[in-house]
């Protein structure tokens, strides 16, 4: 059993920067393939940033430039650096892990393990 736990999010104006998160803990830590997602009141879950094994990312295109993803698989730690925050990036940010490979598909895929998010508030 795998246990994610998201820190890191808080409430900053339009341009500041936060850096999430999420620390994984168990007997099995699965860093294959994890990713952030994030979901805003009204609206369905996205996909925000992905990474695999290689240390390979994806981003969607409303982050990408802005957003990086980023691992310490001696920390059992994965992290979102998020600069020039916008007002639209408010959301509730969830880090999901995976014990098989991305594939190159980070979005559109099941994940074994999801955290309980921490909320990221932009305001203008």
């Amino acid at each position: 059993q795998v246990q994610l736990v998201e820190s890191g999010g808080g409430s900053v104006q339009a341009g500041g920067s936060l850096r999430l998160s999420c620390a994984a803990s168990g007997y099995t830590y699965c860093s294959n393939c994890m990713g952030w997602f994030r979901q805003a009141p009204g609206k369905q879950r996205e996909g925000v940033a992905g990474i695999d094994s290689r240390g390979s990312t994806g981003y969607a295109d409303s982050v990408k430039g802005r957003f990086t993803i980023s691992k310490d698989n001696a920390k059992r730690t994965l992290y979102l650096q998020m600069n020039s925050l916008k007002p639209e990036d408010t959301a509730m940010y969830y880090c999901a892990a995976d014990c098989h490979d991305c594939n190159g598909i980070y979005f559109s895929r099941s994940y074994n393990y999801w955290g309980q998010g921490t909320q990221v508030t932009v305001s203008s």
